[in-house]
């Protein structure tokens, strides 16, 4: 299966954890969203798949106060509370992508893969917002 599916299935579980994640119960609600993914992915089989979208969210959950600091730090009149919760989650993905994922991917695929993402799930601007943000983070 292809990288970009599993990165759409990852990108899917960190948007449903955005909305229904309890801190005590941090590991079953991350398990869950993953195992989610799965159940509506038929496409998702092999172990490679489930090993990346386990290691991104679960990743971008454990650096999400560093990964939201940096996507902070470049935005401009905004708040990360403000932007559209698809567009926030493929940010945090991507950003993990880049900063924290062994091995790493090329921030020219994160960056590219991550507006593709927005153009699909965002809004007319998403695609534009992202691409900007992910350019400043990448430097």
């Amino acid at each position: 299966m292809s990288r970009k599916l599993a990165r759409e299935a990852a990108f899917k579980a960190l948007f449903q954890l955005d909305f229904n994640f309890e801190e005590d119960r941090r590991e079953e609600s991350e398990n869950l969203a993953i195992e989610t993914m799965f159940d509506d992915e038929p496409k998702l089989t092999s172990r490679k798949d489930f090993a990346y979208v386990e290691s991104s969210v679960k990743g971008t959950r454990a650096h999400l106060q560093e990964i939201d600091a940096m996507i902070t730090a470049n935005l401009k009149d905004w708040t990360l509370s403000r932007i559209m919760a698809a567009d926030r989650n493929i940010l945090r993905l991507a950003v993990y992508e880049m900063k924290f994922l062994e091995p790493a991917i090329p921030k020219g695929v994160v960056i590219n893969e991550a507006v593709e993402l927005a153009k699909r799930y965002g809004t007319d601007d998403s695609g534009r917002f992202v691409n900007g943000i992910l350019e400043s983070i990448s430097k």
